[in-house]
């Protein structure tokens, strides 16, 4: 009798495996194997799966959640690396709280088989064209839900030169969009092969070539170049740092600095704004309460004659918590601008639960509380946006900070925590992003990769390789103040199709009202 009841709510075996074989290709086409171009007809198994069971919304739930599960463990075991060699957890244990995670985060493709096989057993097979409609908004759903979209299918495009320039008129949910419309292209020709609807195969070759005849990236900044960026990667470890080995990388990173700068100046001149960058690491400088580090980085300041960006542990002025702060010095050694991190890590830096709970559960770099204010930080003549860690992944946030007329975008990161991983290219993804759909460049500097320069059409330039000490000297011109269509409008397109995904299911639900009376 159980067997017998299983058998009606679980869904064949070859769609299951349809659902596991749309997983593994869509990981495929993320970094590091950076197929992209087999996001285009990933999710094909997976859409034949949800056809052949859409008699039933709780099989197709079934095979959404299992593409889910094995869609976000196989592009997210990353996650399992600071948990196994920094905090100590049995490999077992980091595994399968990883699959809890996956379990949960999965929920959200099983939404969307479920709703797609309503649809399509309402209106048949052309409702394979309500399909990228319903997975846009249900990814739009998670953003709102879980607080990020990591891994969201327009990512896989960061290094496509034909759909990455969307992004500057809706951003990744535009792109994610223009792949899944690839693949519903495909899946139709698939299912109602004739000559009537053969044309359906060649759209998205047809679409692909308009984005090749059609340049629709927003046009490079054309003014002069105003100042010159000093980057360093110093590669400070994560562990195993004591008072001497900390004083002695300290130094490590002034002597890095100044060797690439003299150097600059020594080919090219002495630019009088200079802007020297040292990215956030396991060394938690203490600007406020560290006079000696003040006199040390003030110093340094003058010395070189260069504004010095650096990331400190602020304290807060209303109570004794620390923010994760990115403080600006000028070339006179004064402190001109502080810009708090927004957006903490989960479990990194705070602990998302109420706190009589969350006082029990340790983070893995500290409890931090939130920043409040989208704080320009001035160096000469140019305003830059920060982006401290993650928060390269937040699109509201780099569009706040050039909606507020920023001429850059710095991201200053450690993904030191999680290995010689995926996740270093990946973090790079988002910074691809943000440059395009704000028309800016974005300055990345790294604990430990990936250092690169990243122009307004999303060009990765000048990388540093990942685990080495680097250095990297750019030039940064002040931008036009030019808005993009995203930039103006921000998430549209995510909400247009929100509500066209709900309008489908309103339809669909006085459909069946009125087949009932």
């Amino acid at each position: 009798m159980k067997f017998s009841v299983a058998k009606v709510k679980l869904p064949t075996v070859k769609n299951s495996l349809l659902a596991f074989l749309s997983a593994v290709l869509l990981t495929l086409s993320f970094p590091n194997f950076d197929l992209w171009f087999i996001a285009w007809f990933a999710l094909i198994p997976l859409f034949y799966a949800i056809d052949r069971e859409k008699e039933s919304a709780i099989k197709s739930f079934v095979l959404g959640w299992i593409f889910g599960i094995c869609f976000f463990f196989g592009t997210c075991w990353w996650l399992t690396f600071s948990l196994i060699n920094y905090g100590g957890i049995p490999t077992v244990i980091a595994y399968s709280l990883l699959f809890i995670a996956t379990l949960l985060v999965g929920i959200f493709a099983a939404i969307f088989a479920a709703v797609f096989s309503i649809l399509l057993k309402r209106f048949g097979v052309y409702a394979v064209f309500a399909a990228p409609f319903v997975w846009t908004a249900t990814e739009f759903l998670r953003l709102n839900l879980t607080g990020n979209s990591w891994n969201a299918i327009g990512y896989s495009q960061f290094e496509n030169p034909l759909l990455l320039g969307w992004a500057s008129y809706g951003g990744v949910p535009l792109v994610g969009f223009l792949c899944v419309f690839i693949n519903a292209c495909y899946t139709i020709s698939l299912l109602k092969w004739n000559k009537n609807s053969a044309w359906f195969a060649i759209a998205p070759q047809l679409l692909l070539l308009i984005c090749v005849f059609i340049d629709i990236s927003p046009a490079e900044n054309k003014n002069e170049e105003a100042a010159t960026v000093v980057a360093v990667q110093p590669n400070v470890p994560m562990s195993g740092l004591n008072d001497e080995k900390w004083e002695k990388l300290r130094g490590r990173q002034i002597e890095l600095a100044e060797s690439a700068l003299n150097k600059e100046r020594t080919t090219n001149g002495d630019n009088k704004n200079t802007l020297i960058i040292l990215p956030e690491s396991p060394m938690n400088y203490m600007y406020d309460s560290d006079p000696e580090f003040q006199d040390f980085i003030t110093n340094f300041a003058v010395r070189n004659n260069a504004s010095v960006l650096f990331n400190s542990a602020q304290t807060n002025a209303k109570n004794d918590n620390f923010l994760n702060s990115a403080v600006m010095l000028d070339s006179q050694g004064n402190k001109v601008g502080q810009y708090d991190k927004i957006h903490l890590v989960p479990f990194g830096e705070y602990v998302p639960l109420p706190e009589p709970v969350a006082v029990f559960i340790p983070t893995v770099v500290g409890n931090f509380q939130y920043g409040e204010k989208y704080n320009l930080l001035p160096f000469g003549d140019l305003k830059a946006g920060i982006m401290i860690c993650f928060e390269s992944h937040f699109a509201s946030l780099s569009r706040e900070f050039v909606k507020n007329g920023a001429d850059v975008l710095i991201e200053m990161t450690n993904d030191g925590y999680l290995g010689d991983t995926a996740v270093l290219r990946q973090h790079l993804a988002s910074a691809v992003f943000r440059a395009v759909e704000t028309n800016r460049p974005v300055v990345r500097v790294t604990n430990v990769g990936i250092t690169a320069y990243i122009n307004e059409r999303g060009e990765v330039l000048d990388a540093a390789k990942q685990y080495v000490e680097d250095t990297r000297v750019w030039t940064v011109a002040k931008s036009d103040g030019s808005q993009t269509f995203y930039v103006k409008y921000g998430d549209w397109f995510a909400w247009l199709c929100s509500i066209v995904s709900l309008a489908l299911l309103i339809l669909n639900l006085r459909s069946c009202l009125k087949a009932r009376k």
